[in-house]
């Protein structure tokens, strides 16, 4: 039987791509802090240049410790082959570089995150790539939308920071009709909740700074998909732009990758628990979580994620410094933009992460003033229920 799929998701996340008998017995993955490899002739060093020998050359171009962080992440994520980025916003950017030329367009789910929504715009301001965002309701809506000059199509579900859902299969169908990728951005699932390739599309990008580190000490970003292009990603925009990651930070993505079920399993009965109190109360006004029955896509998340995860969205009664204020009044819960930490996190979408989309464009996504996006954290659900509390009770 095939080694990558003997064992459980579990066990993957704590042993796949580390073999410890070929590192001297060593439980942990060592750290190849090197920039540079050392070869033992010169006619060596030619070979690998020209690809007739595979080896490492320079940690830009590949790093022990990295490619056991890249080989991991292709199993859990059902893909073929990974790489690894300094940065979410460096895979981004190389997966896009990769998939498009002047001229081209991108279609795009409603909503996406504030820097990737800057990086479109740039995008079409310096070369010319079109962009246009869809609310992906149906099949024929998205065969109507694809132009011929279509490139790829981009999804983020949950979208960041409405947590509106995109039926990933669907949107697979009409992009294989119209031969082009699908690109989906998984960062607020990880793989343990929600796996895209299996449900048909062929590029995952993640943020690793968020769930797959899981403690907030690390910027990093992963892309899975097939091969083919990952080795034409690797040899182009990955080389030469150069957003890679460092061996120390893919050390701390694998430490983190070991406890990811864990994590993600206590994320979720805590989100469950806050969604239901914040649903219960009287100056909540809409929320915005996946594991809500009454929301519009539950039916979508009960087909393609496995638990509705860790984030919540909500709006309060009131106006923007009224939100403010709430936030200002919390004490246990930190306000600050990333998620996915052991510690519960706020931020205020329209003047933080999503501040630089114009307002219009943000009204459009769903983005209120009053809108404010809750990473729900490890603590005990009653301390953060309780901070929540009585933040409510001084707005």
């Amino acid at each position: 039987m095939d080694r990558k799929h003997r064992f459980n998701f579990e066990t993957q996340v704590i042993h796949e791509g580390y073999d410890a008998e070929r590192f001297k017995g060593s439980l942990a993955p060592p750290i190849f802090q090197t920039s540079t490899f050392t070869f033992e002739t010169a006619q060596q060093g030619e070979k690998r240049f020209s690809g007739e020998e595979e080896g490492y050359i320079y940690s830009r171009l590949g790093n022990p410790t990295v490619k056991m962080l890249e080989e991991r992440m292709a199993v859990l994520e059902k893909g073929e082959a990974a790489l690894a980025f300094g940065s979410g916003m460096a895979a981004v950017s190389a997966v896009l570089f990769a998939l498009t030329k002047t001229g081209d367009h991108i279609l795009c789910s409603q909503g996406v995150y504030g820097c990737t929504f800057g990086l479109l715009e740039m995008m079409e301001e310096k070369f010319q790539i079109s962009h246009d965002f869809s609310a992906m309701e149906s099949k024929q809506q998205l065969l109507d939308e694809i132009k011929p000059e279509t490139a790829c199509i981009y999804v983020e579900t949950p979208i960041n920071p409405t947590m509106k859902l995109v039926d990933l299969s669907m949107v697979a169908e009409a992009a294989k009709e119209k031969g082009i990728p699908v690109v989906v951005d998984n960062t607020f699932c990880s793989p343990y909740l929600q796996n895209p390739i299996e449900l048909g599309c062929d590029i995952v990008i993640h943020s690793a700074t968020k769930y797959i580190g899981g403690h907030g000490d690390v910027v990093a970003g992963l892309v899975i998909g097939s091969k083919e292009f990952l080795d034409k990603v690797s040899m182009t925009t990955q080389k030469d732009i150069g957003g890679i990651i460092s061996p120390f930070d893919a050390w701390l993505l694998l430490r983190g990758l070991k406890t990811l079920a864990v994590r993600l399993d206590k994320h979720c009965d805590n989100a469950e628990r806050l969604a239901s109190y914040l649903l219960a109360h009287p100056k909540v006004e809409k929320v915005y979580f996946p594991g809500d029955s009454n929301n519009a896509d539950f039916e979508i998340g009960q087909k393609q994620m496995r638990r509705p995860g860790g984030m919540i969205s909500f709006t309060l009664k009131g106006d923007k410094e009224t939100a403010q204020e709430f936030m200002n009044r919390l004490n246990l819960i930190k306000i600050a933009v990333s998620l996915g930490d052991a510690e519960t996190l706020i931020q205020h979408p329209a003047t933080m992460t999503h501040a630089v989309v114009p307002k219009g464009s943000r009204e459009k996504m769903g983005i209120e003033d009053t809108l404010l996006r809750l990473s729900v954290g490890l603590e005990s659900v009653e301390d953060i229920r309780d901070d929540l509390s009585q933040a409510l009770e001084g707005v």
